[in-house]
């Protein structure tokens, strides 16, 4: 804005107040036309962003789980009718749905996207294993060697001046324990695992890792040692009574497939040596276990009592119960109850790791997923677990 000198109408100098006034009036003239051409620009900006806008819209893949939904057209539509008053794209949509329903599959509800969860809900499966409450090693060779010393030395009462005489001396045993290998080879495609909503590859490890523990804790029980752990329940079970090494002992119930009364569990407990009992605990399955809750002693006090605190184990007369349903239910003759200190009576031994190898390669084009573990068990300690037999003898 230039600066213009003022005269009075009488051809003389005006004042300076009327040379400020002059300026000002002149300032706020050019201002508005300053305001309102930055007016115009923004509003030719503004239709050209609403054309763009219009002319980039395309119909794109519907998000498989449909949590947002800032892609769809009515929302555009919408949008574009609030900014700029254009109502075609509400007018399309309104002609689109008139024969179209979701209530017949063939008029459109087959095009309705349902929301897909982000994970896969597996059905619930125990996992519960001896191995929370038995000896684990970790090996880096074949198999493992466990030294027991079950035999006694020989002692005698000696006087001052008596002869000595020999002892026996003790035996040591050597019990080997083979590593056996687990393995799974599942296997998806390519075009599944880059497509998918949900971690494919994260799920198949877990879903792995879970048969394994399954694998391995039904082994632990009944394995027969065959290409897997031996179980303890299929060693040889004798009367407590004859027990000698290299067996279990057994207690029974005094009835064919059934309690008789809350006395075969007071005998389980004291035919365990004291030196056991201080670390033992019971093992049976959930069937088993909500039989012997029910059970009284005389003043009729129930000998089960659940845990005091989150995650401690329920109590039979004061010992701990893990729940594992691999073991046997009540039947006739059967072994449904073990006790004893499993930390002494029983090993595990394993590699430290499972390995899970991913072969894009061999089955194109599909993905292998080579997983496998090595692990073994066996009886350690004949001496530390007790059986109890449903039956008469």
């Amino acid at each position: 804005m230039s600066k213009t000198e003022a005269k009075a109408r009488t051809g003389g100098d005006v004042s300076p107040v009327a040379e400020v006034k002059s300026a000002v009036t002149g300032f706020m003239s050019d201002f508005k036309d300053f305001q309102t051409d930055i007016s115009n620009r923004l509003q030719q900006q503004e239709e050209r962003l609403t054309m763009l806008d219009r002319k980039s819209h395309t119909p794109v893949r519907p998000i498989l789980a449909a949590a947002t939904d800032f892609e769809a057209p009515h929302k555009k539509a919408f949008n574009a009718y609030l900014r700029s008053g254009e109502d075609d794209g509400l007018r399309g949509l309104e002609l689109d749905g008139k024969s179209m329903t979701t209530a017949v599959n063939s008029d459109g509800g087959y095009l309705v996207d349902p929301q897909t969860s982000e994970s896969i809900k597996g059905v619930l499966k125990a996992t519960a294993s001896i191995r929370s409450i038995a000896s684990v090693v970790n090996v880096e060779a074949t198999s493992y060697d466990v030294l027991v010393d079950h035999t006694e030395v020989g002692t005698g009462w000696a006087s001052e001046t008596g002869t000595l005489t020999e002892t026996a001396s003790p035996q040591i045993d050597r019990i080997t324990i083979p590593l056996h290998e687990l393995s799974a080879l599942p296997k998806a495609s390519q075009r599944l695992l880059d497509d998918s909503a949900f971690d494919i590859e994260g799920w198949l490890a877990e879903r792995i890792a879970d048969k394994f523990a399954r694998a391995e804790a039904a082994a632990f029980v009944n394995g027969d040692g065959l290409d897997k752990p031996t179980g303890f329940l299929t060693h040889s079970a004798v009367d407590n009574d004859s027990w000698s090494w290299g067996n279990l002992g057994y207690i029974a119930t005094g009835a064919d497939g059934a309690f008789d009364g809350a006395d075969a569990i007071i005998d389980v407990i004291y035919a365990l040596d004291a030196e056991y009992r201080a670390n033992a605990n019971f093992v049976m399955n959930s069937k088993t276990a909500g039989v012997v809750r029910k059970l009284k002693d005389a003043d009729g006090r129930f000998l089960w009592s659940d845990g005091l605190a989150a995650g401690e184990p329920a109590r039979l007369m004061g010992y701990p119960v893990l729940i594992a349903e691999d073991m046997p239910d009540i039947a006739s003759g059967a072994d449904a109850i073990a006790f004893g200190d499993f930390s002494h009576g029983y090993t595990v031994a394993e590699r430290p790791d499972l390995r899970v190898l991913r072969d894009p390669f061999s089955a194109k084009p599909h993905v292998l997923f080579y997983a496998t573990k090595r692990v073994g068990g066996d009886v350690s300690d004949f001496a530390a677990i007790k059986l109890l037999r449903f039956s008469i003898s």
